[in-house]
C-alpha cells in the first residue's frame, strides 16, 4: 500500500513538472473554489464559536458590573445606617471601646467601597 502511494505521488509530481501551466491553472481553480466555498460557509452557516473575544468588563455594559454597583450602594447604605446609630449612641455618651473600633472599621469599608468605583 505504501509503495502504491509513493508511485502515485511520483507520477503526479512528474506530471506537474512536465505541465507547469496546467498544474498552475488547476491549482488556482481549486484554490478559488475552496475560497468561495469557505466564504459561503462563513456567511450562510457561521460557526457558534466565532468571535468569542469579550471586551474587558471595564468597558462593557454587562449586567454583572451593574449589579456590583447596586451591591456596593446597598453595602454603603448599610454602613451609613450603622454609623448613624453609632452617632446617636455617641450623642448619649454610651460609646465603648468596641464601638470606636467598629466605627473605624466601618469608615475604612466605606472608603474602600467608595474608591472601588
Amino acid at each position: 500500500m505504501n509503495a502504491f502511494f509513493k508511485q502515485t505521488g511520483q507520477r503526479w509530481l512528474g506530471w506537474a513538472v512536465k505541465n507547469p501551466k496546467k498544474f498552475f491553472t488547476y491549482s488556482m481553480i481549486f484554490l478559488s473554489v475552496s475560497f468561495i466555498g469557505s466564504l459561503i460557509q462563513g456567511i450562510f452557516y457561521p460557526s457558534e464559536n466565532a468571535f468569542k473575544i469579550k471586551p474587558p468588563i471595564l468597558y462593557s455594559k454587562s449586567q454583572t458590573s451593574q449589579t456590583s454597583f447596586v451591591n456596593n450602594d446597598k453595602e454603603m447604605e448599610k454602613i451609613v445606617n450603622e454609623l448613624k446609630l453609632l452617632k446617636v449612641k455617641r450623642d448619649h455618651q454610651e460609646l465603648q471601646k468596641e464601638d470606636s473600633l467598629r466605627i473605624e472599621y466601618l469608615f475604612n469599608q466605606f472608603q474602600k467601597l467608595k474608591n472601588g468605583r
